[in-house]
């Protein structure tokens, strides 16, 4: 059984037992998470909601929280002596899927 959940304006299709990045989340290692914003349940008998499936949640534990690999944004304009240089790094929550209720 599968499900789509919604999370960060990202959607993501997940499965018991995944394990995902998503948008940093609250919480701390080894903390359960529920998610309610799931728009879609598949398997034997395929639940697509209006947006949203009513009832069905997926539950799920978070493994780590961290900082992704630094990116670099440089704007620069030619002939002008402009240039800015800015370092990103983004972070997120790892997750694992430990169930999906319909």
């Amino acid at each position: 059984m599968f499900a789509v959940i919604q999370t960060g304006g990202k959607q993501y299709r997940v499965a018991q037992g995944d394990v995902l990045r998503v948008e940093k989340l609250a919480g701390d290692v080894g903390a359960a998470v529920t998610f309610d914003k799931v728009l879609l349940v598949g398997g034997d008998n395929v639940k697509v909601g209006t947006p949203l499936v009513s009832g069905a949640k997926v539950n799920a534990e978070i493994i780590a929280q961290g900082r992704d690999k630094k990116i670099i944004v440089f704007k620069f304009r030619r002939r002008k002596n402009y240039r800015r240089k800015n370092g990103h790094r983004q972070p997120y929550t790892e997750l694992k899927i430990t169930g999906v209720n319909a």
